[in-house]
This record gives structure tokens, sequence and C-alpha cells, in this order.
């Protein structure tokens, strides 16, 4: 069984105008969490999973998706051998929480979560029915495309099946919880992020851009993931429809439209 990607987090020094942001963004349910300095995301989308915006400890902007793992020091050190670097060292936040960050290879912000002691569905809190939009993919656009394959399949285990397309895979994580994602790379484009399934890309677009956001500007990413769909499936023609931008601190969040 591979690990699941379960939770997903941005964060800046000031965490506030994210919090404006991603509510009227995505019609999302925030809530600060007691003490301050994070609050909690509700999707509110239906499927798909919860996140966090955070304040940032450093001043650094931060973005990420959390692999779940019953073993944080064991991952980390697996990370280690395999190219990555720590990050985060094992930090356990008041019992509520106990999570650690690498890079990868690429220097890629990932991080990881202690799993429940006896993991099921429906353990995390899922997102409640409403209208925002779903947090149901996650993505690793990495220099080589070969290489972060093979590290994310090597570190938690997960299937990736580039033979019919190299450039870019989709990945069963085999958790039977969680999202799935994609693994690709060899663009000018490098991230490790996650995707809101959105109502229309272009409109998304434009509000992003009015609420102090900025399109990625990368052609090679969507030609990419198009050509891979062509390769898997015969053709690409299916309505599918993907971007990414930039927050107003600087991360970068997906969305696509299918």
């Amino acid at each position: 069984m591979g690990n699941a990607v379960v939770h997903f987090e941005v964060g800046a020094a000031d965490d506030g105008p994210l919090v404006a942001f991603y509510r009227e963004l995505f019609g999302w349910g925030l809530q600060a969490f007691p003490g301050g300095g994070y609050t909690i995301i509700d999707t509110r989308g239906g499927g798909g999973i919860n996140g966090g915006i955070g304040k940032s400890q450093t001043g650094e902007p931060w973005s990420a998706f959390y692999v779940e793992t019953d073993d944080l020091q064991g991952m980390l050190d697996k990370a280690q051998s395999l190219g990555g670097t720590t990050v985060m060292p094992v930090t356990d936040f008041g019992g509520a929480v106990t999570i650690a960050m690498f890079h990868d290879p690429d220097g890629l912000l990932v991080g990881l979560v202690r799993a429940p002691a006896e993991p099921a569905q429906g353990d995390e809190a899922a997102p409640s029915a409403g209208s925002g939009e779903p947090v149901d993919w996650f993505e690793v656009m990495g220099s080589d495309a070969a290489r972060t394959q093979e590290f994310y399949a090597d570190l938690f285990g997960w299937t990736v099946d580039s033979s019919g397309f190299p450039g870019y895979a989709v990945v069963d994580t085999g958790a039977g919880r969680g999202i799935q994602g994609g693994l690709g790379g060899g663009e000018d484009a490098r991230w490790a992020t996650i995707y809101a399934r959105v109502a229309d890309v272009d409109q998304t677009f434009s509000r992003a851009e009015k609420l102090g956001g900025s399109r990625v500007s990368d052609p090679g990413v969507p030609a990419l993931k198009s050509a891979a769909r062509a390769a898997l499936y015969g053709s690409a023609d299916d309505g599918m429809k993907t971007g990414a931008f930039r927050d107003p601190a600087g991360n970068v969040f997906g969305i696509y439209h299918h």
C-alpha cells in the first residue's frame, strides 16, 4: 500500500491577504485556529481534501501537499537517501498534529503528516458539501520527469506508469484514500502543488488577477499534459483545460476544468 496525499497548505509572512484571496476565489469555508497563525480550510467541495493557510515563521511563502506516513523520521531519512533534504524535522504541534517537511531533488517542498494509529476512510476531516471548489489533484513538475517519477515512486510506494508517455505520468498512490495526481517534468515550470477543479478556468484566472494573483505563463506544461492524454487515451480532445496561478504571496496553485 502506498502513502496517501491527505492535506494541503499555503502560507506567507502575512497570512491575512491569503485568507481573503482564497475565500473569495474558491468559495471556501475558512476558520481561524485558536491562538492564531493558522486558518483551517474546508473547501466545501464535497470531495477531495481540505487544507490550511499558515503564517510563515521565516518570512518565506510556501505551498505544499502533505503525504501521510506512520514513520515520519524514517520517511525523512529515506527521502534524504534518495536525494532530498530535510526542511522541517519531525515536529509535534501540541498533540494536535505531527508533521515534517522536505525538499525533493529539485528543491520542491513536500509535507509529511503522521498517520492515525489505525488509518481508515473518514479519519481526516472531509470537505463538507457546498458550492466551494474541490481540491482533488496533486502534481509535481521537476527538471527531469524520469528522476521525479523515480524519486516519488521509490519514496512513497506509488505506482507510476510512464511507459505510454515518459514526460508526464498519472500516479496511483494505492492508498485507497486521499487524492491522486501526476508527475512530470522537463519544462521551464517547477512546482509541487495541488489543483482545484473549477467551473471555468478563464473566469477563475480573471478573478484571481482582480484579487491580486497572476497567471503562470508556461504553455509547455498544458501542452505536455495534452500530449500525455493523447498517448494514453488516443486523443487529447476531452474537454480538459488546465492552468496555474501565483497567489498574492507568490505561491503556485493549479486549476483545471474537465
